[in-house]
C-alpha cells in the first residue's frame, strides 16, 4: 500500500463509549482523522457531547437507540459503558477498533508515540495459529517464523478474530486488586504478539480492542449491565468468554499482546467493587460453565452459535441467580436486534467471510 494511504480506511469503524466532551481525539487525531467514529452517548441524552472538529463521526444517545430499535433496545446496557456494543451493531464495516475516551497514546521504550490502531489491524490481518504454540509467538511477525518441531500442515494458521491490546499506566485490575495495590503502575511494555490457545478463556477488556465484526460481530454483546442491573464492570468478560468458546467452536483465532494505549485514570475501587461484587461470586460458576460448554457441529455460524450459547447459560447458570435468565433472553434479542439491522450479515457472519 503507497504511503501515506491509512490501512482499511473505508473499511473500519471506532466505536467509542463516552459521557463526556471527546477532547481525548486530539491527541489520536493523527491516527483516527481519516477513519469513521461511531460515538456511543452514556447517560443523559440531553446532555451536549462536543467532538474536535474535523473527525468525521456519527453519534448516538438513548434516546437514538430506543427509536432505532424499539422493544428491543432493552438488550442495551444504560449507564454502563457496554452501551458500545450498540455501536457494533449499527456499523457497516467489515472491522471495529474500541477504546476508552480516558486512553491515550501511548509511547513504546524508545519514546516513539505508538499508533495502537496501525498495529491492531496488523494483527487482524494476518492468520492466527490457536492449535500449536510457536514459541517465537506470533510467527507472521517481522523477523519470526515458525519454530522447528512445528507441523508444516498446520503452518497456514486461521482468521483472526479478534485483536486484543493492553495498557500501560493504570492496569486493568479488578477491585480488591486495586484496593491493595492502589499506586502499582504498569510500565513493562512487552514486546510480543500471540495467539490464544484453542480450549484457553482469558479475560478481555474491551478498552483497547479491535475485530473482524464478519466474522464474529454477533458474539461481541457486553451483556446486560449498569443501571437496573446487579452486575457492572463484567460486560467485556461476558463478551471474551462468548467470543473465545465461538471462535474455538469456527476455528477463529484471537490475539492478544501489542498494541499498548495509555489508560491515564484509575476509576474508584470503591464504586468498582460495588459493580463487581457479585462479578466476582459469579465468576467461578460462570468460567467452568464456559469451559464445559461444546456446541452442536450444527451451528456453523456465529448467530447459531450465540443462540445455542444463550439456550445452555439459561439452563446451567440461572441456577446461580436468576439475572442468567434475563441474560440469556437479552442475548437472544441481541441476535434478533443484530439480524434486523444487518439482513446481509446473517449470512455473512458464518466465520468463513
Amino acid at each position: 500500500m503507497p504511503r501515506g494511504i491509512p490501512l482499511l480506511k473505508d473499511e473500519l469503524d471506532i466505536v467509542i463509549p463516552t459521557i463526556r466532551n471527546l477532547d481525548f481525539l486530539e491527541m489520536w487525531r493523527p491516527f483516527f482523522e481519516p477513519y469513521h467514529l461511531i460515538i456511543v452517548q452514556d447517560g443523559d441524552p440531553s446532555k451536549t457531547i462536543n467532538v474536535p472538529d474535523g473527525f468525521d463521526y456519527e453519534l448516538y444517545n438513548r434516546n437514538d437507540i430506543n427509536r432505532i430499535l424499539g422493544p428491543k433496545a432493552s438488550c442495551i446496557s444504560f449507564k454502563d459503558s457496554a452501551c458500545r456494543c450498540f455501536g457494533y451493531m449499527v456499523s457497516k464495516k467489515k472491522y471495529i477498533f474500541t477504546i476508552d475516551d480516558d486512553c491515550f497514546v501511548g509511547k513504546d521504550p524508545s519514546g516513539k508515540p505508538i499508533n495502537a490502531l496501525e498495529q491492531h489491524i496488523k494483527n487482524i490481518l494476518s492468520p492466527s495459529t490457536p492449535f500449536f504454540f510457536n514459541t517465537l509467538y506470533d510467527p507472521f511477525r517481522e523477523g519470526a517464523d515458525f519454530v522447528r518441531g512445528y507441523p508444516f500442515s498446520l503452518r497456514e494458521g486461521v482468521p483472526t478474530a479478534v485483536s486484543h491490546g493492553l495498557w500501560l499506566n493504570i492496569p486493568d485490575y479488578d477491585a480488591p486488586t486495586q484496593l491493595v495495590k492502589p499506586r502499582e503502575r504498569n510500565t513493562r511494555y512487552v514486546d510480543m504478539v500471540l495467539t490464544i490457545p484453542k480450549g484457553t478463556l482469558f479475560p478481555m477488556c474491551g478498552m483497547n480492542l479491535a475485530f473482524d465484526r464478519h466474522l464474529i460481530g454477533p458474539a461481541m454483546y457486553f451483556g446486560l449491565m449498569g443501571d437496573g442491573q446487579p452486575i457492572g464492570r463484567y460486560d467485556d468478560m461476558w463478551a471474551g468468554w462468548c467470543t473465545k468458546v465461538i471462535c474455538d467452536h469456527l476455528n477463529l483465532g484471537v490475539k492478544t499482546g501489542l498494541p499498548y494505549i495509555f489508560h491515564s485514570k484509575a476509576s474508584n475501587p470503591f464504586v468498582n467493587l460495588k459493580k463487581e461484587y457479585k462479578g466476582i461470586f459469579w465468576q467461578e460458576d460462570i468460567i467452568p460453565f464456559f469451559q464445559a460448554v461444546t456446541l452442536p457441529k450444527e451451528c456453523t455460524t456465529v448467530q447459531e452459535c450465540y443462540i445455542e450459547l444463550s439456550k445452555q447459560v439459561k439452563e446451567k447458570l440461572s441456577k446461580v441467580d436468576p439475572y442468567f435468565d434475563k441474560l440469556a433472553d437479552a442475548m437472544v434479542t441481541w441476535i434478533e436486534a443484530w439480524d434486523e439491522l444487518n439482513p446481509a450479515g446473517a449470512a455473512v457472519a458464518n466465520g468463513k467471510a
